[in-house]
């Protein structure tokens, strides 16, 4: 049944006959439809705007963010440092209503050109629903973060099609640029260069078990037990169509593969034009006795074994030092050859 015919048998069903009514039924069922269509790009930034810093999760100290704040001011950039910085409750950065506070006077400030997630943990999950994008809306900005940031990224890429940016946040910028590996200062370097406006293109080694292939499509993603959580939520992550990339951290194999089971039970598998799999790191060790008896390999081409779009392993994205900035929301040209991967990031 299309959504026209839906939409005029629910109002039968529930005996609305007039055309306020029907249209308020309308209005009601669009608000529900994902809008990624629109594939809306906030304004990048340019010398003298302002980048926020908040904790919508875990807690942090301004000591601990004083890198973060000397190296994106040496970008040429303006620093708003939240109120929920070195606020604490237990493991999070202040309570639920202030840092849902926190995150909303960054939304609806104008002045302030992107937010920056100050670290992960565990907590945006919590406040979330509790946030009012309407502003964010009308004056789109850039959302900065990943791990537990992953759920902001699902849900304004599912209810409102606006890019964000997955990213290291401050709490990994190095205490000294100049002194850091290569590594470290080319990923801080990346995340400038996507609020600047430049056009990302990476390029990786390709792992023997990839399966090779070409897609294009939207970038969307980030850690998998975030995404996995938000199934059944108005957070719900939609795949059709996507490249979608997954990372993961300090999880037993078993627990990746019932992560992995319930993204393929919800059907967001099946129609992807391409898989990412970056760094699944610090896997915890079976206990004797129970060993799971598959790698994260065998885990992820189990499940998409009958599909065959590519799928590639050991991306630079994830809780490690090659953790690269990338647009989700973005529409972007995957390549997995046999010697290498690129990523290209798509102008219209």
């Amino acid at each position: 049944m299309n959504r026209k015919h839906f939409l005029s048998a629910l109002a039968t069903a529930a005996g609305l006959t007039t055309l306020p009514a029907l249209a308020r039924l309308q209005q009601a069922a669009a608000a529900l439809q994902p809008h990624e269509e629109r594939l809306l790009i906030p304004p990048y930034l340019r010398p003298g705007d302002t980048i926020g810093i908040t904790c919508p999760a875990g807690h942090i100290t301004m000591e601990e963010i004083k890198p973060a704040i000397n190296i994106i001011q040496s970008w040429g950039f303006k620093i708003r440092v939240g109120n929920t910085v070195n606020k604490t409750d237990f493991s999070f950065g202040g309570t639920d209503e202030e840092r849902r506070q926190d995150m909303q006077d960054m939304l609806d400030d104008s002045a302030i050109k992107a937010i920056m997630c100050a670290r992960g943990g565990y907590g945006s999950a919590r406040i979330v629903d509790q946030l009012d994008f309407s502003s964010f809306v009308q004056q789109p900005k850039w959302i900065i973060g990943f791990s537990d940031i992953t759920v902001l990224h699902c849900h304004i890429n599912r209810l409102y099609g606006i890019a964000t940016l997955h990213s290291k946040m401050c709490n990994s910028f190095p205490d000294d640029f100049s002194k850091a590996e290569p590594i470290v200062q080319q990923t801080i370097s990346s995340i400038r260069d996507a609020l600047s406006g430049q056009q990302l293109h990476y390029t990786t080694f390709s792992d023997s078990r990839n399966r090779t292939g070409a897609a294009k499509g939207v970038l969307a993603g980030g850690n998998l037990s975030m995404i996995q959580s938000v199934l059944a939520t108005n957070s719900e992550l939609n795949t059709i169509g996507k490249i979608l990339f997954l990372e993961e951290v300090g999880e037993y194999l078993y627990s990746l593969d019932r992560m992995f089971n319930s993204l393929q039970r919800a059907h967001k598998l099946d129609n992807l034009a391409g898989l990412i799999i970056g760094g699944f790191n610090r896997i915890k060790p079976d206990d004797p006795g129970e060993e799971f008896g598959r790698t994260v390999y065998d885990i992820v081409m189990e499940k998409v074994k009958d599909y065959t779009y590519p799928v590639c392993f050991g991306f630079p994205v994830g809780h490690q030092k090659d953790n690269y900035a990338l647009k989700c929301g973005v529409m972007h040209q995957l390549t997995v050859g046999k010697e290498e991967v690129t990523l290209d990031e798509l102008r219209n």
